[in-house]
């Protein structure tokens, strides 16, 4: 396995914040890895053998019923890593985690990433910080998923998208986000066409550009702005 070096973009938050000496640690076990839109990364209940650091897309954390609705818990991009949960002793996975935007990530054997957060430096830091911040995510989007319009909702998604991904255009489809906001696609395409009729996004086959974010944050519920700024806003790495 090729070590990644500090020199290049790493583009991961979590893993650019990590001093030199303890990134080289890190390094020396990473290996680059391309999901598709659609994979399946986990399901529920798994055993995790890798975590992974996305890069430049995006990665759902949610739930199914028997009957196959699903239900978006939260999203991961460039911010922060799939396989928090390997901080706990059983290293198993509570979520599915399906590819929601095609990403390079950075993968490392959980029982090695378990070692060095346990030597309780700057990454142990840095993973109890962003578990912190996911937490607080899952707490908002079922509010959000409780009290809110499809709307509202969607408005929000985008913007988190919008925030993770660092691009005005998102590779998605109608059928991506009534999986996420556990809705009927019908509902999510009267929402984008109203706010492609407002000039706010502009939407085709498979792809979201948004055109205006001040007014997608105005058309929002209270939940994205109540997320911290950690959470996003995310300055380009």
């Amino acid at each position: 396995m090729v070590a990644v070096s500090r020199q290049i973009d790493i583009g991961n938050r979590i893993l650019a914040s990590l001093s030199q000496a303890e990134f080289g640690c890190v390094s020396e076990h990473l290996e680059s890895v391309h999901l598709e839109t659609g994979e399946v990364v986990y399901v529920a209940g798994d055993k995790l053998r890798y975590a992974y650091f996305p890069v430049n897309g995006l990665l759902s954390l949610g739930l199914s019923t028997e009957t196959g609705s699903t239900l978006e818990l939260a999203m991961v991009g460039r911010e922060g890593l799939v396989g928090v949960d390997v901080i706990n002793k059983t290293g198993i996975i509570p979520y599915e985690v399906i590819v929601r935007i095609a990403t390079d990530t950075l993968r490392i054997k959980t029982e090695v990433l378990q070692e060095e957060f346990a030597k309780g430096e700057g990454l142990q830091h840095v993973i109890l910080g962003y578990l912190s911040r996911l937490l607080y995510e899952i707490s908002q989007s079922a509010l959000c998923h409780r009290f809110h319009t499809i709307d509202e909702a969607l408005s929000r998604w985008l913007l988190v998208a919008h925030d993770r991904v660092n691009s005005e255009t998102l590779k998605v489809t109608h059928e991506m986000i009534s999986n996420a906001l556990g809705v009927p696609r019908t509902s999510v395409t009267t929402a984008a066409g109203s706010l492609q009729r407002a000039g706010v996004i502009r939407y085709s086959r498979g792809k979201i550009v948004i055109l205006d974010r001040t007014r997608l944050e105005a058309q929002s519920c209270e939940c994205y702005r109540m997320l911290p700024n950690e959470v996003k806003h995310f300055p380009k790495l």
